[in-house]
């Protein structure tokens, strides 16, 4: 079955592609009784890795700063053969300084806005409500960047059937 796992397999452009075409991820914690816990966030790709900002207060931080384990997930498709993912394993750094959560609310502000408006004096087109919202709602996050340890990938779209039956046609 080796075969058929690196036949759906993404390439490393694929799997830089799928991500910055997605817009949720689901991440999962380790709660304090060793329990997973999951949550589902906005994200932007930052060099190639998963980044997203969060209340402070939240579980998940609560989790991290214990234990920066973290299992993401960005997955899409409807049926068998539309399936497509990307399932990251490593670690989460917590970002705390307030321009560095501020740059990365704009970021995800703005691809959650689809780009709204051309002109904000960071550049990232949310305008000044937005800016505005963002930099209050700073103080009270904190950013979070994915560092990769083990990335799995699926694209089912490249498959011709379904495993052991050949090729479809």
């Amino acid at each position: 079955m080796a075969g058929s796992r690196q036949s759906v397999q993404l390439t490393d452009t694929e799997i830089e592609d799928f991500l910055d075409s997605q817009m949720k991820v689901q991440v999962a914690t380790v709660g304090a009784d060793g329990a997973p816990h999951l949550t589902t966030l906005f994200y932007v790709l930052v060099d190639g890795k998963i980044v997203f900002w969060t209340y402070g207060s939240s579980q998940k931080v609560r989790n991290l700063r214990r234990d920066p384990r973290v299992t993401c997930l960005v997955e899409d498709g409807q049926d068998y053969f539309e399936l497509r993912g990307v399932s990251i394993t490593g670690k989460a750094r917590l970002v705390e300084d307030y321009d560095e959560i501020k740059a990365i609310g704009l970021r995800v502000m703005a691809r959650m806005a689809g780009g709204a408006d051309p002109s904000t004096s960071s550049g990232h087109r949310l305008g000044e409500l937005g800016e505005d919202l963002v930099s209050k709602q700073a103080h009270k996050r904190v950013g979070i960047v994915i560092e990769p340890d083990k990335v799995a990938s699926w694209d089912h779209r490249k498959l011709g059937a379904l495993p052991g039956q050949g090729s479809a046609g």
